[in-house]
């Protein structure tokens, strides 16, 4: 069973980056796809990221693309969201996501995912 935990996220202003982070536990870490979802106040959730095994390959979300990088540190079992020219809109609940699968299938079907974390808050104020 693997334990994942969101830390980064508060408020800030438009224009203004922020580097999520994601801890994971339990499991083998590299083994596993991971990704970064949001869900916004009556809204989906939305897929904004995810990064391979080896993280050698990445996928983003139109929304985010050029925006957003996503990345992992095996080593130390955490996974990144560096955030920059942040906007209204990208205000939401942060989940960090693990998958045994293909990122491609991770980033569709977010309703198989294998381990979700509980979330991080960021609120951009304009």
């Amino acid at each position: 069973q693997v334990q994942l935990e969101e830390s980064g996220g508060g408020l800030v202003q438009v224009g203004d980056s922020l580097r999520l982070a994601c801890a994971a536990s339990g499991g083998t870490f590299s083994n596993l796809a991971l990704g970064w979802f949001r869900q916004a106040p009556g809204k989906e959730r939305e897929f904004l990221a995810v990064i391979s095994r080896g993280g050698a390959i990445t996928s983003y979300a139109d929304p985010v693309k050029g925006r957003f990088t996503i990345s992992r540190d095996n080593a130390k079992t955490t996974v990144f969201l560096q955030m920059n020219s942040l906007k209204p809109e990208d205000t939401a609940v942060y989940y960090c996501a693990a998958d045994r699968r293909t990122t491609q299938v991770m980033s569709v079907d977010y309703h198989g995912i294998d381990y979700w974390g509980k979330g991080t808050l960021v609120t951009v104020s304009s």
